[in-house]
């Protein structure tokens, strides 16, 4: 097995983050310093990161509906409540796939997969990842019609979005619109709907993929099973041919 992908399965991070790891003299197999990205691991070889050892373990996947308040990490430097500290019954190396922000709720997966991870984050599979947002403004087809063809942020331009208005209040000045996107730059939606006069005021990730929040209250969390699993896999799959 290659290195990079050694260390994916053995939950430390996503394959691409463990090319990083690796390049940046961070690995050691055999207490030698490995940099290339073509080394592989033979059964009895021990790979260590930053000196601590690593190991395969049984790949686990979690659904959790995470609160306002709680950073998508596995730790944090200020001492904030992090997706990690809703799970301390989990023993395997989890992290988050993909990031919610501090002040948006929602559906967020935990694994140790690193494949799995890329697999869920990366555009090109066209996972729908639905947003439900408060905003402030009244919003119309005319001024949401820019998200579908796409709108510049950061210097890059998204990928065409579809939305659904469910609310529009006139008296508050504000609505609520469904968003749904297969991309996951920082601060996306939030940017997204600030391009077209739309102010987030409140927002929460209702759905990815197959999988929703049924059954969750925020903060709580639930083992996904081989089904809900497959399916997600087969979704990027699909997309990818």
């Amino acid at each position: 097995m290659r290195i990079n992908k050694y260390i994916a399965h053995a939950g430390i991070a996503s394959r691409r983050k463990a090319e990083e790891l690796i390049t940046s003299e961070q690995v050691t197999v055999n207490g030698k310093v490995v940099t290339n990205l073509a080394t592989t691991i033979k059964v009895h070889d021990q790979v260590e990161i930053n000196g601590s050892p690593i190991y395969n373990e049984e790949k686990v996947y979690y659904l959790l509906n995470k609160p306002r308040g709680v950073i998508s990490s596995v730790s944090d430097d200020k001492g904030r409540k992090t997706v990690l500290d809703l799970l301390p019954e989990v023993k395997e190396r989890i992290y988050p796939v993909g990031r919610l922000d501090w002040d948006t709720t929602g559906l967020i997966i935990l694994t140790n997969d690193g494949d799995f991870t890329d697999k869920m984050i990366h555009p090109r599979n066209e996972i729908d990842k639905v947003y439900v947002a408060r905003v402030k403004g009244l919003a119309n087809k005319e001024n949401l019609r820019p998200l579908t063809r796409g709108v510049v942020i950061d210097g890059k331009k998204t990928k065409p979005a579809r939305y659904n208005i469910i609310k529009v209040d006139r008296d508050k000045n504000r609505s609520v619109v469904e968003l749904v996107i297969h991309e996951g730059r920082h601060h996306q939606v939030k940017k997204m709907f600030e391009s077209v006069g739309l102010p987030v005021d409140k927002l929460s990730r209702t759905r990815f993929g197959t999988l929703d929040l049924t059954g969750l209250r925020p903060g709580e969390s639930r083992r996904l099973n081989k089904k809900e699993i497959s399916q997600l896999h087969n979704a990027a799959v699909n997309h990818i041919k």
